[in-house]
């Protein structure tokens, strides 16, 4: 699989269109389109910024090997602070509000 079906497929799996991949790394979508379809090979930079992105090793989008320290919980959590940091401050503090209330109500059924 070449670099540009990894992105695609990254892209797919996230119900994410490349306006949005785009916006969120800083390039145009026109750019974007062009790695996904093989045409352009991304300077190094934009690689990493698509590496942190899709929570990927720059190895997975460079070629297909994925790191062995990325877990599913670890990718969860990295999604998450990067979904906190597109927030702005009232939404980031509501979602933390719910999340130490969701905490909280756990520990209650489990009795910690």
């Amino acid at each position: 699989m070449k670099m540009g079906e990894r992105l695609r497929e990254l892209r797919l799996r996230r119900n994410i269109s490349q306006e949005e991949v785009a916006r969120n790394i800083g390039i145009t979508r026109s750019a974007y389109s062009h790695y996904e379809i093989n045409n352009r090979q991304p300077i190094y930079e934009t690689l990493i910024k698509l590496a942190t992105f899709f929570d990927v090793s720059l190895d997975y989008i460079v070629g297909g090997v994925p790191a062995a320290s990325e877990t599913t919980e670890t990718k969860d959590v990295l999604h998450i602070l990067r979904m906190l940091q597109t927030m702005d401050p009232e939404q980031r503090q509501a979602s933390i509000r719910l999340m130490n209330d969701l905490i909280h109500n756990n520990r209650a059924e489990n009795g910690a």
